[in-house]
Order: structure tokens, then C-alpha cells, then sequence
């Protein structure tokens, strides 16, 4: 046995679970200099949500924060998540793609690269495991940590071969909802060891609250790296706390070595970190959940659950959905629930519990993982709903990549040609995030507001129509309106105008990313007429009757609330 290495999650995962990856690069520096010092294997500091944080809410350059921190980090390895063949976006990118961004990412700062796939398709996670080996940096291949019928210790280890093959220099147990037990963690440790070379780093979050001990399990069955957060960002959906697992080890054969008077001083620092974000802390992330074992949902996807309920006025069918949970990852082949699988489960289970039918209404990703664009299922997705919701289009069984042409020199084309691109970053933050980048490289976005306090007193009996929503981490502002009143566009109507007839309406928050019909184009009802991207999937908006389009009240990057008309259908 030797002495357990920690990794650091509090400039990532920590407070991507915690404080929905809101803490700003300016909150990052001033603590780095001393984090170096403490003698971590790595500290993680980018990938995951904040790449999209950054440039959807801070106004921060992602790729400028990695240099920042790298230039602080002297001795300590720089880790980011990779999400495969997703890298930090929600789909998949051709390899040009991946290659550049892996690429840019070593060049920027990352020193170790945590790729995964939310099915544990290989596949997927070939090309990106290729080109940072590459460039000389240290891969740590991951296992996506499920329970179910199909899962099983020895799949786990098989992949960590499959993973060793292919020349990764780590490999991590990702434990995203916190379901591995101290038996199991003993197992699969002691599994990996014995068949593997392997380093094995164990990454569990605290959500049913038995990590602490399956980490201590994970230690006597030879892991060498444990992943923790400094304690005022651990707990909860978050990591066990860094100075607790360093006093536990201390004089065991497992002693991390590491001084907890250094640790002290900056758990000081993030003390005043979290006050500072206390109003985007979120008491569900912070809590233990031991329904987590029961319905196997990690803690960020229970509140992406109850906002969804909440903003459509049905948390009373909050049981329902949990009930309607585990029945739509069965449909789907039990997928491990990590972005995005979480999400696409997530929804589904939300959209067939409200519209009273099962797939009744089905996102695009639900679609296209059906038919096999996200990869090979772990089983055999239900057939007779795959045919409901794809028909007789073929499933694929290639690598889901091998069907997207090169992107990377016609989004460098695009940008050039629009002015707002001047690096190969800039090409990269682009093609990961069409809608959103242009805003935020023409220099047009704004910082979000932090914890403002409200000056005017509230009337005692006003009725609050701001609400903050908190979907899987992401913190949206919502605005309720009643509905049928005043159209946007009429803005020199005097009093409420009503929205013309033959309007067709949102149900639901989001972002308008493109438009399928244009004015005069016909149309009957269930003819896709926009795409809304809301709660991270995209979503069909269907023309509910037949006519001619006669007016599009909405444009492409435009923020819709539940109620808004998005175009004007006339009967012919």
C-alpha cells in the first residue's frame, strides 16, 4: 500500500454542483497561488459546464481563465473533464473538432484530461483519448458508475482494459450519483488493480451520503487517487470534504501526507467564496438524499426535476415522474445518468407524466439517440417505442462520428467573414456553441448579476412574477406573464394588446435556435415551425392547426417564457 494522492475539485465540479458554475475566474486567482502549494495530484479547474458557463452567464473567456490559472499552477497538474466525443458541448462534434479543441486545450493549461461517454461507448471516446496522448498529456479514461440489470463489476473492469489498450495513463471510477457502495468500492478497486496497470482514481459525489466510506474501502483495497472538495464546497451533490479524508488517512498506511494548517487557511478563503454566492446555493444540492438509492437520480437531476414541475404547475406529479424514471431508462437500455443521458432520461420522464401519454412528445435528442447517433445503448432499447418515435429510419451501428463531416475551417469561415473570430479558440467556442458565441465574441453580452439585493420593498400583496429556476446546475431567470397580452412587437399599442388569432404558443422556457418555416409557407398541424432549446435539449415546436404562416413574432438566439406567441398561422 501507499500513500493516497488527492485531486481538488473546487475551481470545477464542486462548485458546478454546489453554486450551479457560477463562481467567477476573479474568485479563482487569488487562492490558486497557495493551492499549488499543497501538494495535490491535479487540481480540477475547467471542462464540464464551465466552458458554457462562462460564455452564456459570465462574459469570461473560457480559454482565458485556463491561461490564468495555468499561469498560477506551477506545480500542480491542470485536470478538465472531457466529455468524449461531446468534449463540453451536448452532442457530438466531428473529429476535426475534437482534435483542434484537444489540441488548444493542451496548449492552453490542461495537463490531464478525464474523458468519458455517458453510454461507456469506447468509441466514443477514442479520438479525443488519441490526440491528448499526442500531445504527452496524462489520460485518465473513465468508467461511467452505474447500477442496473446490465451493470455489472466485471463489465467495469473490462472497459478499464479496453481503456489500458488504448494507452490511457489513468483510470477513474465516476460515481455521479453517488451509488457505489463501500462493497462494491472494495471490489471494483481491488477488480481494477489486480488486472489492470492502471492508477485508479475513485470519484464519487456525496449525494446518499456513504461516500466517506466507500472512499475509506476504496483506500484499503488499493486506490491511488481520491477525488474531494474543500470543505465549504463539499457535501451533497458535491465531493467529501478535502480536510476530512486528510485527517482520516492521517497515521494509516494511506496518509495523503498533506498539511491541514495550509488546508485550514484556504477552506478561510472559499468560507467567503460561498457567503458570496449564497443566493445562487441551492439547499437540495447541499442536502444528503438517500432516494437516490431508491430511483438512482443524482441530486442535480432531482432539482432539474422539481423546476421542471414548478414552472409547469405540477409538482403535485412529482412521484409520478420518479415512478415514470427508471420505466424511460429501461425503454432506453438503462444509459448511465450523466450529461447528457441524464438530461434526455430526465425530460422524457417529465414530458410523458404531463402529457398524459408516453411519448407523446419526444425531444430531437431522444430521437436521435434511438437511433444510435449517441452510441450503443448498455442493453437493448424497447423496439416498439424506438419504432413510435423513429419510424422506419435505420438505427445505426458505426461510430456515431463517422457521420459528421469536418466543421472546423467552415465555422473559422463563417466567424472571419462575421468579424467576430480572430483565434482558432474563437473558432472553437463557436462551433461548440453557435447560438450563444457570436453574442459573447461580438463583445454584446453582459455579465450575469450576482446576489443583488432588492432595494424597493415588495407590496405585501403583490404577486412575484421574477423567479430564479434551477435546471441540472444551470440557473435560468424566469419571468411569469399571464398570457394572451401583449405582443412584443406592438410596442406603440396603448394598454395590453392581445396576440392575434391563430398565434401558436410556448409551453416552456428557452432558447429559440432556429426557425423551419418561413412567412407565406404552409402548414398543417404537427409541421415542425421552430427548434427551442430548453433544459438543455432541443425541442420541435409543432404548428397546432392547419393555415399559412402570416407572421414570425421570434428570431433565432431569442429568450422565450412559457406563454409566448411564436409565430401567427392563418387559416387559408
Amino acid at each position: 500500500m501507499a500513500k493516497v494522492r488527492f485531486t481538488e475539485t473546487a475551481l470545477r465540479d464542486a462548485h458546478q454542483s454546489l453554486l450551479a458554475t457560477r463562481m467567477r475566474t476573479r474568485d479563482m486567482i487569488p487562492i490558486a497561488e497557495e493551492m499549488d502549494n499543497v501538494g495535490y495530484f491535479s487540481v480540477e479547474a475547467w471542462g464540464g459546464a464551465t466552458f458554457d458557463t462562462c460564455i452564456r452567464f459570465l462574459n469570461e473567456d473560457p480559454w482565458e481563465r485556463l491561461r490564468q490559472l495555468k499561469s498560477e499552477f506551477n506545480k500542480t497538474p491542470i485536470q478538465m473533464l472531457l466529455r468524449g466525443q461531446n468534449l463540453v458541448g451536448y452532442k457530438h462534434y466531428p473529429d476535426d473538432i475534437v482534435t483542434k479543441f484537444v489540441e488548444k486545450s493542451y496548449e492552453n493549461g490542461v495537463d490531464v484530461f478525464r474523458i468519458f461517454d455517458a453510454l461507456n461507448d469506447i468509441r466514443n471516446m477514442e479520438k479525443a483519448i488519441k490526440v491528448a496522448k499526442d500531445q504527452g498529456a496524462h489520460v485518465q479514461g473513465t468508467i461511467s458508475y452505474t447500477i442496473s440489470p446490465v451493470h455489472s463489476i466485471d463489465n467495469f473492469v473490462n472497459l478499464a482494459k479496453d481503456l489500458e489498450a488504448l494507452d490511457c495513463d489513468s483510470v477513474a471510477i465516476k460515481d455521479m450519483a453517488g451509488l457505489i457502495t463501500p462493497t462494491a468500492a472494495y471490489e471494483l478497486v481491488s477488480k481494477l488493480k489486480e488486472e489492470t496497470d492502471l492508477l485508479v482514481d475513485l470519484h464519487c459525489h456525496c449525494t446518499s451520503g456513504m461516500t466517506p466510506i466507500s472512499y475509506y474501502a476504496a483506500c484499503q483495497a488499493g486506490v491511488d487517487i481520491l477525488d474531494t472538495a474543500i470543505s465549504p464546497l463539499a457535501w451533497g451533490t458535491s465531493q467529501p470534504p478535502t480536510e476530512s479524508m486528510v485527517a482520516a488517512l492521517q497515521g494509516t498506511e494511506f496518509d495523503t501526507g498533506l498539511d491541514l494548517n495550509l488546508l485550514t487557511h484556504i477552506k478561510k478563503y472559499f468560507e467567503d467564496i460561498k457567503e458570496k454566492y449564497h443566493c445562487i446555493l441551492d439547499p437540495i444540492s447541499e442536502s444528503v438524499d438517500a432516494d437516490v438509492l431508491l430511483y438512482q437520480i443524482p441530486g442535480g437531476m432531482l432539482s432539474n426535476l422539481i423546476s421542471q414541475l414548478k414552472a409547469q404547475g405540477a409538482m403535485d406529479r412529482y412521484e409520478d415522474v420518479l415512478d415514470e424514471m427508471p420505466r424511460v431508462r429501461k425503454d432506453m437500455g438503462y444509459p448511465p445518468l450523466v450529461t447528457p443521458t441524464s438530461q434526455i432520461v430526465g425530460t422524457q420522464a417529465v414530458q410523458n407524466v404531463l402529457a398524459g401519454e408516453r411519448y407523446k412528445i419526444v425531444s430531437n435528442e431522444v430521437k436521435d439517440y434511438m437511433k444510435g447517433m449517441y452510441g450503443k445503448p448498455p442493453a437493448a432499447v424497447n423496439e416498439e417505442i424506438s419504432k413510435n418515435i423513429i419510424g422506419e429510419e435505420e438505427v445505426i451501428t458505426c461510430r456515431p462520428a463517422d457521420l459528421i463531416e469536418p466543421e472546423f475551417d467552415k465555422f473559422k469561415e463563417e466567424g472571419e467573414k462575421e468579424g467576430f473570430v480572430e483565434t482558432d479558440e474563437d473558432v472553437l467556442t463557436y462551433a461548440l456553441y453557435p447560438t450563444v458565441a457570436p453574442k459573447f465574441l461580438m463583445g454584446k453580452a453582459e455579465e450575469e448579476k450576482l446576489c443583488t439585493k432588492v432595494e424597493d420593498p415588495v407590496e405585501e400583496d403583490a404577486i412575484p412574477t421574477d423567479y430564479t429556476v434551477d435546471v441540472d446546475g444551470d440557473i435560468f431567470e424566469v419571468r411569469i406573464m399571464p398570457t394572451g397580452f401583449v405582443n412584443p412587437d406592438s410596442e406603440d399599442a396603448e394598454g395590453p394588446v392581445v396576440y392575434e388569432e391563430g398565434t401558436v404558443f410556448t409551453s416552456m422556457q428557452g432558447n429559440i435556435i432556429k426557425l423551419s418555416v418561413e412567412v407565406g409557407d404552409k402548414v398543417t398541424a404537427g409541421t415542425p415551425i421552430c427548434v427551442l432549446e430548453a433544459m438543455k435539449m432541443e425541442n420541435n415546436i409543432e404548428a397546432d392547426h392547419d393555415g399559412v404562416v402570416t407572421e414570425i413574432l421570434v428570431e433565432p438566439g431569442d429568450t422565450v417564457a412559457v406563454g409566448d406567441g411564436l409565430m401567427v398561422i392563418k387559416d387559408e
